[in-house]
């Protein structure tokens, strides 16, 4: 298991003894916590831009908001992914909670839950949560160091990473060899590789 040091798991639900269960119950496994007895109070919430890998445990039920409107919430705002979510629901909601992991929740556990399977299950999920903030990073440099090219210079990148030689990458611009390898180098040090394999697997990494 990778390290979650810094990792964050939010605890939204309206029973305090279950709050304070799994407050402890994370803090045994090194994993920090915020609880919140309400749907609103964690919207009411400061929310800095996301860093830190999050999950949340979501109760289905609860006075005010569901967890499932709070849950189409996020989905809304496209925060479900890089803050999964696990619903706990009593036995009479097991089918609600497959419709909402069918929908894009993380997974969900039946109360009474087993504390081994969900710290597992809170583990997989910030796991997710800092892959998909890794590449959300990573999209986000790739566009910032694409923004310095110059439209003659992504258009090499592009046949680059195609595999390209550069004749053939002249040719298909009507440019010269030396032309070619002027953008190529500018190319490379703007993106900050140092070979068009490293160029080709940045580029995909983004993507993913």
């Amino acid at each position: 298991m990778q390290p979650l040091n810094d990792s964050l798991v939010y605890v939204v639900d309206d029973d305090a003894g279950v709050r304070e269960a799994l407050a402890w119950l994370l803090r045994s496994r090194r994993l920090l916590s915020e609880v919140f007895d309400s749907a609103e109070a964690f919207e009411a919430r400061r929310q800095p831009t996301q860093s830190q890998p999050t999950c949340l445990l979501l109760d289905v039920r609860m006075q005010g908001k569901s967890g499932l409107a709070l849950f189409e919430s996020l989905i809304e705002q496209g925060l479900h992914l890089a803050m999964p979510v696990i619903f706990l629901t009593g036995h009479a909601d097991v089918t609600t909670a497959v419709d909402a992991v069918k929908r894009g929740a993380f997974d969900f556990c039946e109360k009474p839950f087993s504390d081994n399977a969900l710290v597992d299950c809170v583990e997989q999920a910030l796991l997710q949560s800092k892959t998909v903030l890794s590449a959300r990073k990573k999209t986000t440099l790739l566009s910032e160091r694409r923004a310095e090219l110059t439209e003659r210079e992504r258009d090499v990148m592009g046949l680059v990473v195609e595999g390209l030689p550069n004749k053939l990458i002249a040719d298909r611009l009507e440019i010269s060899v030396r032309t070619v390898e002027v953008h190529r180098a500018r190319v490379f040090d703007k993106m900050e590789v140092k070979s068009a394999v490293e160029l080709a697997n940045l580029i995909r990494d983004a993507s993913v």
